[in-house]
C-alpha cells in the first residue's frame, strides 16, 4: 500500500484507530537504507536491487512518534546481503525501541559464528535470524540440508526466532525444520506469500498452525487492484481462525516516503481486515503478541 493510498483511507475505521490507540503497537517488519549516496554504508554488489532513496533510523523513529508506534523491529534488507553494518547502525540510533532480524547465509562456514558474535555484540536486539526460499536464485541449498540445520540449531542456542520468507511451493521442504525445532519461534513472512502459490501449496503453510511455535505475520498485504487481482480477505480471516491473535503480528507501513500520519494510516488499514476481532484480539496482533515474542516491555 502506497503513503498515499494510506493516507486517503485515514479515519474511514475510527472504532479500530481508538482501539489501537489504548494499547503497544509493534511494527514487526519494515527496512531501512542508508541511500546510494552514503559511502558509509555501501550495497553489496551481489544485492538484487538497490534502493536510491534513504530510509533512515532517525526517519522512522520520528515517525514511529508521530503515528504512535512503540517499537520496530528493522529486518535486514538484502541490497546489503550479509553485511550486518548498517542493521547495527540502525539499532544503535534505535536506542532500544528498535530490535533487528539479520540475514545471513546456511551455506557460509563462517555464517554460525558471525550470527554469534553479533548477539553478544548486540545484547537483547537480535531477535531472529532470516531465511529466504523466495526465488531460484535465492534458495537454500536444498540437497545440504546440514546447513540450514546448523544455522537452524544456532538460532536455538541463541534463543533467536527463525524468520521465513518463502514462495509457498518450497514450504514441504522447510516444514522438517519446523518439525525437528520446537523451541525455536519461526515466523512466517507476509502471510507466506499466498497468491505466489496455488491454494494448496499455500494449505500447507495455513496448517503450520498446528505447531505451537509457529508465528503469522501480516504485512505486505496484496492489493484488489494489483496483480494478481484476488480477493486477500479470505486469506487473512484462513490464518486468523487458523492460528489466532495470539500468534499473529503486523508489519509495514514505513518507507522513504512515510509520515506520521501515512504511518498511522496503513495500520488502521491493515485493521479493517482485522475487523472480525475483538479490541482485544486486535490488539494482540497490533502489539501485544509482538511484545511477548521479541521481549518489549508493554507501554
Amino acid at each position: 500500500m502506497t503513503v498515499a493510498a494510506a493516507t486517503a483511507s485515514a479515519g474511514g475505521t475510527p472504532g479500530l484507530a481508538a482501539a489501537n490507540r489504548r494499547s503497544t503497537v509493534v511494527d514487526s517488519h519494515l527496512h531501512c537504507f542508508a541511500g546510494r549516496n552514503d559511502s558509509r554504508f555501501p550495497y553489496h554488489p551481489a544485492g538484487p536491487y538497490q534502493p536510491k532513496a534513504a530510509a533512515t533510523p532517525e526517519h522512522l523513529l520520528q515517525c514511529m512518534a508521530d503515528g504512535g508506534v512503540d517499537y520496530a523491529i528493522v529486518v535486514h534488507p538484502e541490497p546489503y546481503q550479509d553485511d550486518l553494518d548498517y542493521l547495527e547502525h540502525c539499532l544503535q540510533v534505535g536506542d532500544g525501541k528498535l530490535k533487528g532480524v539479520c540475514l545471513l547465509f546456511a551455506d557460509r562456514d563462517d555464517s554460525v559464528m558471525r550470527l554469534t558474535e553479533l548477539v553478544r555484540r548486540q545484547a537483547n536486539r537480535i531477535v531472529a535470524v532470516r531465511v529466504h526460499a523466495y526465488a531460484p536464485e535465492r534458495l537454500p541449498v536444498w540437497d545440504k540440508p546440514e546447513q540450514l540445520r546448523r544455522l537452524w540449531r544456532a538460532a536455538a542456542d541463541l534463543g533467536l526466532a527463525m524468520q521465513l520468507h518463502l514462495e509457498p511451493r518450497y514450504a514441504p521442504r522447510l516444514e522438517p525444520f519446523i518439525r525437528e525445532f520446537p523451541q525455536v519461534k519461526t515466523i512466517i513472512d507476509h502471510l507466506g506469500r499466498p497468491f505466489q502459490g496455488v491454494p494448496e501449496e499455500h494449505g500447507v503453510i495455513v496448517r503450520w498452525a498446528r505447531f505451537e511455535h509457529v508465528v503469522m505475520k501480516l504485512a505486505v498485504i496484496p492489493e484488489r487492484h494489483e496483480y494478481p487481482h484476488r480477493d486477500i480477505r479470505p486469506v487473512i480471516r484462513q490464518l486468523t481462525e487458523a492460528f489466532g491473535a495470539e500468534r499473529m503480528i503486523y508489519g509495514g507501513g514505513f518507507d522513504h516516503g512515510a509520515t506520521g500520519n501515512s504511518y498511522r494510516a496503513f495500520r488502521e488499514h491493515v485493521a479493517e481486515f482485522l475487523a472480525p476481532l475483538s479490541a482485544a484480539g486486535r490488539a494482540q496482533v497490533f502489539g501485544g503478541t509482538a511484545c511477548r515474542l521479541f521481549g518489549f516491555p508493554a507501554v
